[in-house]
């Protein structure tokens, strides 16, 4: 289970170093095999293999007859990049996911449970007071009776 917000740099190569807290169970989860993919949302997803692969089945699974669909997995598949923790726990971002995702030095890596997003640091700044701001009409339904 991934969780926790870390401020990180991409070094000159783009290369991206896990922290270390993280570094163990990605190694045990898929051997260090990741994938790196764009989400629709502008920023990147970061997936053990193992947990990636289902996902790509479904999302291939489904029609490529519907536009929508089909954009959906242009982007998300399409986008897919096999990386591989080196000996010092680094992943290189390829530079065509850094130019999706606006990615410069300054990242933010977050744990979402089974993946991570990786965000620019002022993009994800930026979505955090978004997502506090909450509209005039209130939470989603889906969220009524909830509580933290």
């Amino acid at each position: 289970m991934f969780r926790g917000v870390t401020h990180l740099a991409l070094d000159n190569k783009g290369r991206l170093a896990i922290p270390a807290r993280h570094r163990e169970g990605l190694a045990r989860q898929a051997e260090g095999r990741l994938v790196l993919t764009a989400d629709p949302g502008h920023c990147l997803l970061l997936y053990p293999l193992l947990a990636w692969e289902p996902i790509e089945q479904r999302l291939m699974a489904l029609s490529s007859f519907n536009e929508k669909i089909r954009a959906l997995q242009r982007l998300v598949v399409g986008h897919a990049d096999d990386v591989v923790l080196d000996g010092a726990g680094r992943i290189l971002v390829p530079p065509a996911l850094r130019q999706y995702a606006a990615l410069d030095k300054r990242v933010v890596l977050v744990g979402q449970g089974n993946k991570f997003e990786l965000w620019d640091e002022a993009k994800w700044l930026e979505r955090t007071e978004h997502a506090v701001a909450f509209p005039a009409d209130g939470l989603p339904p889906e969220l009524d009776g909830f509580s933290l």
